[in-house]
């Protein structure tokens, strides 16, 4: 049996999902196919640890995805999707006993800035003002289908050109390097470069200073919130939008092939068990590139200059995860650690340099740094009154090949650097769960190795090299198909920015002006690849 639809959407991640909401908006018959038994990819929660206990499978907090217009233009909260937040935003316990704090209210992070060290407070105001001139346009133009020309246009219009060069200086900084040029203590570098930290780049990586401040002026003006009841209730809302739309999404029908034409134009889809699924107008992948063009359609059917673009495309580290059910709250040395939704864990900003240099040089991190997770704190709903739904990630190098035994014993680690911080932590473990990079990916097939940003962050894979050297865009070399996942611009991250920029590559190359669209596309690919 043949189905026919406008467009096929392989793949039930969020972007896959945002994508298909969109077009479904634009009155496109949709059909999602996921390879998993549910809808959400990485973000999808469960209670894996213990009964009454719910845990996010990979992502769990969403600045990005709060700030986000794309998420918001969709307003998921007419679909059941509601925000919470930590009394804190995030801590960073160091090993010497300090710990600097993000507050939700921004004199209250100025006030301890400047107990650490005096000014640091003003210039903390400093960046937030900036941040509230042009933070909007900053979202939009890092989100937004490449070129951003509007938000580009009203950033160059409200700073000028040469606050907009110094603005673009400081972005493509080493986050320690940014850090210094503004602070005069140790708590701002440090809640900057663990921000960072939340991609693959280090504290003296080019571009750092970008990802560091980002995440902090977001913490900062949004806090880093979580959806009420788990991560899975913002898929619950984007499926049910989608379905009240028209929209379908078939689990447990993974895509084996993207149908290509004589022509060369992607038509359809075939599932696992051979069923055609033909699009009249586009096939977008929320999938990770390498598996796409490799698996799924086939290098026979790509450039050769591509395909060796392909062979260069870089990954981000693997991952380990613990998700932990705790008869009570963690019993942290440091006060400011107790109320916060986020903590750094493991190291000073020079630990993070070893951590960072370890990753890089293939080693196993001597001190791991580990992001945790307080979700009882950021939201009542994750487990019984008095107890506490925790978790944490570190990074270990890719392709270790970790048995069981060797990902327990990882693991232990990483319990023990919370246990140094939180002293009686272990006893308070009613049970845990362990992932290593394996079983990441899993739970979902787009974290390879546990790569959870779907490629590196670093500047030689972004905007214009991300996932090859190209436009920049959704479409590829192969007309009619276009990449909907976070191998695409702008990357990881759970904001719907590659979703919804590929459906919206879809409508303008089968728009009124597609004609046009479509041949610029052809004629750019051609002198990209010859």
């Amino acid at each position: 049996m043949t189905e026919r639809v406008d467009a096929v959407v392989v793949g039930a991640g969020h972007n896959g999902l945002v994508a298909a909401n969109l077009l479904a908006d634009a009155g496109w018959e949709v059909l999602v196919c996921e390879a998993a038994e549910a809808p959400g990819g990485a973000v999808r929660s469960a209670e894996i640890t213990a009964p009454g206990f719910v845990s996010d499978l990979a992502s769990a907090f969403h600045p990005l995805g709060a700030a986000s217009p794309v998420l918001r233009e969709l307003d998921l909260g007419a679909h059941g999707l509601q925000w919470r937040h930590a009394p804190t935003v995030l801590a960073h316990p160091t090993p010497d006993g300090r710990c600097a704090v993000l507050h939700r209210r921004l004199d209250d992070t100025a006030a301890a800035l400047d107990d650490d060290h005096p000014g640091d407070g003003d210039a903390w105001r400093a960046l937030v003002a900036q941040w509230d001139r042009i933070g909007d346009d900053v979202v939009a133009a890092a989100l937004r289908p490449f070129p951003p020309v509007r938000p580009a246009s009203r950033l160059l219009r409200t700073l000028g050109t040469g606050d907009a060069l110094r603005l673009a200086r400081m972005l493509v900084q080493p986050v320690t390097r940014m850090a210094q040029e503004h602070f005069g203590g140790r708590a701002a570098p440090l809640l900057l470069a663990g921000n960072a930290l939340h991609t693959d780049l280090g504290p003296d990586s080019a571009a750092g200073a970008a990802y560091g401040w980002l995440l902090a002026m977001l913490g900062q003006r949004v806090g880093f919130p979580v959806p009420a009841g788990g991560a899975g209730a913002l898929t619950g809302a984007l499926v049910a939008r989608l379905t009240a739309r028209g929209g379908r999404i078939d689990c447990g029908r993974p895509i084996r092939t993207v149908l290509v034409g004589p022509s060369g134009r992607a038509c359809g889809v075939v599932d696992a068990d051979g069923r055609r699924v033909l699009a009249r107008r586009a096939v977008l992948a929320d999938v990770d590139a390498p598996r796409l063009y490799r698996d799924l359609v086939g290098e026979e059917h790509l450039p050769a200059r591509f395909v060796a673009d392909l062979a260069r495309f870089d990954w981000d580290f693997s991952t380990v995860k613990l998700d932990w059910a705790l008869d009570g709250p963690v019993p942290w040395t440091a006060p400011g650690a107790r109320s916060a939704g986020t903590v750094h864990l493991g190291a000073d900003v020079d630990g993070l340099r070893r951590y960072a240099a370890d990753l890089t040089a293939g080693r196993l991190p001597r001190d791991p740094f580990l992001l945790f997770g307080q979700m009882t704190t950021a939201d009542p709903t994750r487990s019984p009154p008095g107890t506490e739904s925790a978790w944490a990630y570190t990074h270990v190098p890719r392709g270790l090949g970790w048995g069981r035994d060797e990902v327990l014993r990882w693991a232990d680690r990483m319990q023990q650097v919370v246990e140094d911080h939180a002293p009686g932590f272990g006893s308070r473990v009613r049970a845990r769960a362990v992932a290593g990079p394996a079983d990441l990916q899993g739970r979902d097939g787009n974290l390879v190795d546990g790569a959870i940003t779907a490629g590196t962050s670093a500047v030689h894979q972004q905007l214009v090299f991300r996932p090859v050297p190209g436009l920049g865009r959704a479409d590829t070399p192969v007309p009619g198909l276009f990449l909907a996942g976070a191998s695409a611009h702008p990357g990881g991250a759970v904001h719907g920015g590659p979703g919804a920029n590929a459906a919206r590559a879809a409508l303008a190359a089968s728009g009124a002006t597609g004609v046009l669209y479509r041949g610029a596309v052809r004629f750019a690919h051609r002198r990209l690849y010859g």
